[in-house]
């Protein structure tokens, strides 16, 4: 099991108070919280899992230390995005401009923003059908470049607006395009 889903709207609503503070509570657990309330505790990664997000992580850290251009962020990172919800993408990376117009209290909990790039790794026990729900939810709240990357299958959705998502079979890089200019992703030790 790689997630629970809790539907707490018969009991309670949580505030995005009350959510910082229950994910603040219960630091060895891992929460998001979907646009209609429904609270997901998602269980630990698994060790080869969690070697390919350190991979996926590091090589987003180190073209973005390299450019100075935005903020990069892990899996243990939420962001309240324009819907409510508050998700946690594997790698993500916020403009510098877009972080920088945000508040200290913003940047310190949640930041209330969609990220500008994300990348979801599909784990052995993820079902695809929910990241792809996930990928296309990023989307609809002003994500500008997403990958959900699929060791299982050996393919890679590339998530851009306004265009069919693309299926890419087997890929040795990724381009970050326009919106990282310059990087380029090795999916050597990903796939």
């Amino acid at each position: 099991m790689t997630s629970l889903t809790l539907n707490l709207d018969a009991l309670v609503a949580l505030t995005d108070e009350q959510f910082y503070k229950l994910c603040r509570s219960n630091r060895d657990l891992r929460f998001e919280r979907t646009a209609a309330g429904e609270l997901i505790v998602m269980s630990p990664a698994g060790s080869k899992s969690g070697n390919r997000n350190a991979s996926l992580t590091s090589q987003v850290w180190i073209w973005n230390k390299q450019t100075g251009s935005g903020k990069v962020f892990d899996s243990s990172t939420g962001f309240r995005l324009p819907n409510r919800a508050i998700r946690s993408p594997d790698v993500a990376w916020v403009q510098l401009e877009r972080w920088n117009a945000l508040t200290a209290e913003q940047q310190e909990k949640f930041a209330p923003l969609c990220p500008d790039f994300v990348i979801e790794l599909r784990s052995i026990t993820d079902e695809l059908k929910p990241l792809q729900l996930k990928m296309q939810e990023y989307l609809d709240n002003g994500l500008r470049l997403g990958w959900l990357i699929d060791p299982q299958t050996g393919q890679v959705e590339i998530y851009r607006p306004e265009i069919e998502i693309e299926v890419v079979p087997s890929p040795a890089h990724l381009s970050g395009e326009e919106v990282l200019p310059g990087f380029v992703l090795s999916l050597r030790d990903i796939l």
